[in-house]
């Protein structure tokens, strides 16, 4: 199997910044895209960032220029670093993977979240 285990959500002023982590472990042959999604109370989860094994990334509009995601491949983990904080990024960020256990094998996994709070 493949866990992803996210940290690094809490509480934050308007303004601030936060790190986010997601470390995958398990049987992991390669993995391809990770990614981050959020959802706010009330709102369907949407995509945050996603970064290809390449290094090719992809952001949401309201967070261009704000947030960045970057990965280390060798330590299976993708990171969300968060600056300028608002109070609508509030909400469970989870982590995906697309994630290969063997040449032959593929499947999508998710991490359990964590909670991010902007205050105004």
């Amino acid at each position: 199997q493949v866990q992803l285990v996210e940290s690094g959500g809490g509480l934050v002023q308007a303004g601030g910044s936060l790190r986010l982590s997601c470390a995958a472990s398990g049987t992991i042959f390669s993995i391809n895209a990770m990614g981050w999604y959020r959802q706010a109370p009330g709102k369907q989860r949407e995509l945050v960032a996603d970064i290809t094994s390449g290094g090719s990334t992809n952001y949401a509009d309201s967070v261009k220029g704000r947030f960045t995601i970057f990965r280390d491949n060798a330590k299976n983990t993708v990171y969300l670093q968060m600056n300028s904080l608002k109070p609508e990024d509030t909400g469970v960020y989870c982590c995906n993977a697309d994630v290969r256990r063997s040449p032959w094998s593929r499947n999508n996994y998710w991490g359990q979240g964590t909670q991010v709070t902007v205050s105004s």
